[in-house]
């Protein structure tokens, strides 16, 4: 199985936010999209993206208000990334090797789609799940 196949099922969405943007209005959109992360641009071009745990780590470090953290200040400026034709199985090598939850999937140099570790497990839960049940009708006869 290779990534295009879950963007196909999944979608090419990919919301994002600004540089400028609070960490505050970030939250706001985590939630309001119930997503993980957030692509973040600077006049249109990607540079980079805000997770949950980026987050995380800015209220553990700064004690203040999220209404007075930029997300320019906080983002993950280097990205790991795929490609619509990487293999499943290499992408939760990289996930977990980098240990990321959310990978932005670039094709030809422009964003194709994000796909997150629980999009990856589902894809091989459904494979799995489909081989299991042909090699049950194969023994069953």
């Amino acid at each position: 199985m290779r990534v295009y196949e879950i963007l196909q099922t999944k979608g090419h969405m990919v919301h994002q936010i600004a540089t400028t943007a609070s960490l505050e209005d970030a939250v706001e959109r985590l939630v309001q999209f119930n997503c993980g992360s957030l692509m973040v641009v600077d006049a249109d071009l990607i540079v980079g993206i805000i997770t949950e745990r980026d987050i995380l780590k800015a209220i553990d470090s700064q004690k203040q208000s999220l209404s007075c953290l930029s997300v320019r200040d906080f983002m993950t400026r280097k990205l790991v990334t795929g490609h619509p034709s990487d293999e499943v199985e290499s992408v939760m090598g990289i996930m977990t090797s980098h240990r990321v939850r959310h990978l932005p999937i670039f094709d030809q140099g422009r964003l194709a789609g994000m796909i997150s570790i629980g999009d990856v497990v589902k894809a091989q839960f459904d494979l799995l799940a489909v081989e299991n049940h042909y090699l049950k009708v194969y023994i069953q006869g």
